[in-house]
């Protein structure tokens, strides 16, 4: 029977495969391998599991330094969450030889990268993925990363955020140094290239001044797809002018509404159509062919939650609590510690609208990330949905309690029940992830383009 609703708009889901999932107790789950974060065949059976289910990409965040401090004292022996891990720039390129369509997307710092060593990488994951890689820009955050690259403190915030606009800028420039026909290979003739399709950026800004071209040719997607993650100010405008997808964290579909209507509004401005951008908000489903099975499986992991590793989700926000009692009230006088300013902000806003315990802050906190959903696939599909028509976004990036069943989970449960209400697709599109994205091959800018608003190197007003 032919599926009614199998010509409208569909889902774009992204899974998270970092390390051993997103809860922070997943390390000690029965299922999970404990040293699975430097296990190739771990990634390898997630990154297998999210292409079976048709999944557009498989994300990596990362971090170049432990991030997570031990607040309170002994919190950090006892996470297991982020301490080590494969450098995914380098862990990408064997997992793009397993699979054959799936996005390859991962975390790049343009504080501690330079524009010309980061276009080549991902260029080159470009080649030997075949079009399917993809870069999360972020700027860094955190004072541990700092301290590994010669800096006492982090880099001010506007500082970075307009390194980061200018630092996309060069990379998207050096992704058009060559015309994609520019290589002739004519031995006969002895001409490897095409003179007049070799561009040379000269770029002299005020954080960079990058020569070129790129020596590599231009990548399959012309250029990969840009990620961005920001939902300060700066970080909204920079998506706006740049991305091709933007993950947001967002506990109730009035945010994400609100977010998702925001950015798209920036983008005119900047010559670009609110389609050229997918909002894929983080959700954490718990699934189970029950809703009693579901909430038993989610209960195991809280079971498993160290309370100071609880509170050490809270420091940001609100520095060491270990002081104060569990069952007493969180205190929003205590000074968090810096960190990343939204999430902080976010967590500080559900204390004054639901005044929960200390307890009940770090189990939601902790347990339930953004936005986690526990239930059936009917049931976490229905608020899947309402999303999605709602303009809250436009898919999902998945974050997996625990690795890889979480993710198998969502793919054997959850996905075909997208696929019965045509909310996603059956078969991939595409043979690159921009196409399988559903976006308009990217331009190279000495070829025909128009003139838009410039991004500059400064934050925005």
């Amino acid at each position: 029977m032919t599926n009614p609703n199998r010509t409208r708009r569909k889902m774009h889901i992204g899974m998270s495969i970092r390390g051993l999932g997103y809860h922070p107790a997943a390390w000690r789950h029965p299922d999970v391998p404990a040293n699975g974060s430097l296990d190739i065949e771990h990634f390898v059976r997630s990154a297998k599991a999210a292409e079976r289910g048709k999944c557009d990409l498989i994300f990596f965040a990362d971090g170049i330094g432990i991030r997570e401090r031990d607040m309170p004292a002994g919190s950090l022996v006892r996470m297991g969450y982020e301490i080590v891990e494969m450098e995914p720039m380098t862990l990408l390129p064997a997992l793009a030889m397993v699979t054959k369509h799936i996005g390859l997307v991962t975390t790049a710092s343009t504080t501690y990268n330079e524009p010309y060593n980061l276009a080549r990488k991902f260029a080159t994951l470009d080649w030997i993925s075949k079009g399917r890689a993809g870069w999360n820009v972020v700027t860094s955050w955190s004072d541990a990363e700092a301290l590994n690259f010669g800096r006492e403190q982090q880099l001010d915030y506007d500082t970075r955020y307009a390194r980061a606009a200018e630092f996309v800028d060069v990379v998207r420039g050096l992704w058009d140094s060559w015309d994609a026909n520019a290589f002739l290979y004519d031995k006969d003739k002895a001409l490897f290239y095409d003179e007049a399709k070799l561009h040379t950026l000269d770029h002299k800004g005020a954080y960079f001044t990058v020569k070129g071209p790129l020596n590599v040719a231009r990548p399959p997607q012309g250029h990969p797809i840009v990620v961005q993650a920001g939902a300060s100010e700066q970080g909204r405008e920079l998506a706006a002018a740049t991305a091709d997808i933007v993950y947001a964290i967002h506990a109730t579909k009035a945010a994400a509404q609100a977010f998702y209507a925001d950015i798209k509004g920036r983008m005119a401005k900047y010559g670009r159509d609110p389609s050229e951008l997918k909002i894929l908000p983080a959700l954490r489903p718990v699934v189970g062919r029950t809703a009693a099975e579901a909430q038993a499986k989610f209960d195991q992991l809280q079971a498993l939650l160290d309370p100071l590793v609880g509170l050490n989700r809270l420091s940001g926000a609100f520095g060491d609590l270990s002081c104060y009692p569990l069952d007493g009230p969180v205190p929003l006088d205590a000074p968090g510690t810096s960190g990343i300013r939204s999430l902080s902000q976010q967590v500080r806003e559900r204390v004054e609208r639901e005044k929960p315990t200390i307890r009940q802050l770090y189990e939601r906190v902790a347990g339930m990330g953004g936005f986690c959903l526990i239930g059936t696939p009917e049931s976490i599909v229905d608020v899947m949905q309402d999303w999605f028509e709602g303009d809250a976004c436009d898919g999902f990036n998945i974050t997996p309690t625990h690795l890889p069943a979480g993710c198998e989970d969502f793919v054997d449960l959850v996905t075909p029940e997208l696929q019965r209400r045509g909310l996603f697709r059956l078969q991939y599109e595409g043979a690159t992830l921009r196409e399988n994205l559903g976006l308009k091959p990217a331009a190279n800018r000495y070829v025909g383009r128009k003139t838009v608003q410039p991004l500059t190197g400064r934050p925005p007003d």
